[in-house]
């Protein structure tokens, strides 16, 4: 699944500009106006990148990076800081309290994406890369074929795009509410319970009638794949 970024920013106009071009380039989305509600987005949405303005009402885009960094599920989600302050002080600043990348206003769509793309390739190859693996399990992206130690695992889409958030993040445990955010789209009318049946589903496909079942269910947690922690 194509990258989801999270858009931390007060004023609508910038907000959509970004959002705009972010939807452009196959990226997707969600938004928060102002910290507080960012910091219940990570909850919720576990995105893949964040785009962080650093004057916010109600909490600041320093204190909102602050509390990624220093929470254990959000630690490892690269950040990007906006802002008009292009002082060196300010910048390092942002880059001491765990920003990985600062752009300052005004700036172009084009050095956003540049930016983008560059940490995602830093932070995160496994988002840019073609082949996933876990363990025996490998991924192709192109050609969306699975294999468990060189076995063919045939998976249906919803359980493609499952194992896929999983390889993508080896070791992660995700809440059958991301899972289902993540794997079938902010759908209201589907249960939490439909997460368990793919679930049963895509490792009974894995198992191939073996008893080595990869993926892990952590109680009061939700699931994750054998491998990797973060």
């Amino acid at each position: 699944m194509n990258p989801l970024v999270l858009i931390v920013e007060d004023e609508p106009a910038q907000a959509e500009m970004l959002r705009y071009n972010f939807e452009s380039e196959g990226y997707r989305t969600i938004a928060a106006g102002d910290g507080e509600e960012a910091l219940l987005r990570l909850e919720e949405d576990e995105p893949d990148l964040v785009i962080l303005d650093w004057m916010l009402p109600a909490v600041s885009g320093i204190e909102v990076c602050r509390r990624i960094r220093a929470r254990g599920t959000s630690r490892n989600i690269p950040i990007i800081m906006v802002t008009a302050r292009g002082e060196e002080d300010d910048r390092v600043r942002g880059f001491d309290i765990g920003a990985d990348d600062y752009v300052v206003k005004p700036f172009s769509p084009a050095e956003m994406m540049a930016r983008i793309r560059a940490v995602l390739r830093r932070t995160r190859p496994e988002l840019a890369a073609d082949h996933l693996e876990c363990g025996d399990i490998a991924m192709n992206l192109s050609t969306q074929r699975v294999t468990r130690d060189g076995r063919s695992v045939h998976l249906s889409p919803t359980e493609f795009r499952l194992l896929r958030a999983f390889l993508e993040r080896p070791g992660h445990v995700f809440s059958r509410e991301t899972l289902l955010n993540r794997v079938w789209g902010r759908i209201t009318d589907l249960e939490l319970r439909s997460v368990d049946v793919q679930i049963g589903r895509l490792r009974k496909a894995l198992k191939g009638g073996t008893n080595r079942d990869p993926i892990r269910t952590v109680r009061g947690g939700g699931y994750a794949i054998a491998g990797g922690s973060d």
